[in-house]
């Protein structure tokens, strides 16, 4: 295993990278040959090569040596949206994303030589619940509180000093793997009977494949090109109503009884979470990586769908 201490121009940080889009990423650079630094609250030995490295997500530590070298940050760090948004748990998601992105700007500063770019996390969120409006990376943002959310998160990452480094954020749709985001719990209420419409049915999901997602961080590291925001979202968003009908039918469910608005509020509050997460959507396009020459492997929902949860 390499030091930890010395320069390679073959290290990925990946700063809150223990869960299913840092897994995933992880695994690519690591099997691509990088040596894989996580910045994790609690660091544990592995046996797949990459590293775990501790570290608060508040504030400036022994952590802050991996950047020195490193050919790229991505910085995933943010409590989970999924749970009831009291005023408590609105500060702790605002705060847990603002208060990373500035220790990473120190960890930057403090190099001696500056990481080359800085890919930052964001959510298609910052469009508000957008109804039927297409929305590209310029449209204006939403006034709901996660569109305040991914408001401040992406103004820290403006807000950060780092001449020498280029940055990135990528506004995240729904993302579609196998072992982790939406599409398992999906998949299972659907399987249950439950993959009915949710509310109206008409809110849009913008979503993209994992390998798809992996593919564009890999671009961003490599392409000096890229720079700003960009929809982490394909070009074929559905509307929620059909998106649960195609699932349905790749489990083998041709029908469910659609879940009211109520019912929605109801069970979100049963279980803890917001039902606004359900209820409210986005029907983004990606035209800067359009207009950069990317292209999207998996577009079709069904065959997607059928990919991951064969």
């Amino acid at each position: 295993m390499s030091d930890p201490t010395a320069e390679s121009i073959h290290r990925v940080v990946i700063a809150g990278g223990s869960g299913f889009l840092g897994s995933a990423l992880a695994a690519h650079f690591r099997n691509g040959g990088f040596d894989v630094v996580v910045l994790t609250r609690k660091a544990q030995s592995r046996r797949d090569g990459v590293r775990e490295v501790a570290w608060n997500g508040r504030t400036f530590g022994p952590w802050a040596k991996e950047l020195d070298g490193a050919v790229a940050v991505i910085n995933l760090t943010g409590k989970s949206i999924n749970c009831r948004h009291t005023d408590k748990n609105r500060r702790e998601i605002i705060a847990s994303r603002v208060i990373s992105v500035r220790a990473i700007a120190d960890a930057i500063g403090a190099s001696a030589t500056a990481v080359p770019v800085w890919i930052q996390a964001s959510a298609i969120g910052i469009y508000g619940n957008a109804g039927d409006v297409i929305c590209d990376e310029s449209a204006p943002h939403g006034n709901d509180f996660m569109a305040d959310v991914c408001e401040q998160w992406e103004a820290a990452f403006r807000a950060a000093i780092t001449p020498d480094t280029r940055r990135v954020v990528l506004r995240f749709g729904v993302v579609l793997g196998r072992d982790g985001g939406a599409l398992p719990v999906l998949a299972r209420l659907a399987r249950w009977g439950l993959g009915g419409s949710v509310g109206s049915g008409r809110q849009y999901m913008s979503w993209i494949h994992l390998d798809d997602l992996v593919s564009i961080v890999a671009r961003a590291i490599d392409d000096a090109k890229m720079s700003g925001p960009y929809n982490g979202a394909n070009h074929v968003p559905e509307t929620n109503a059909a998106f649960m009908k195609r699932l349905r039918h790749v489990v083998h469910r041709p029908w469910a009884p659609p879940a009211p608005e109520f019912a929605v509020i109801i069970g979100s509050y049963i279980i803890g979470t917001e039902p606004s997460l359900a209820l409210h959507g986005q029907r983004c396009v990606p035209r800067r990586l359009d207009e950069e020459g990317f292209v999207f492997t998996h577009e079709n929902l069904d065959e997607a769908l059928k990919g991951l949860l064969a």
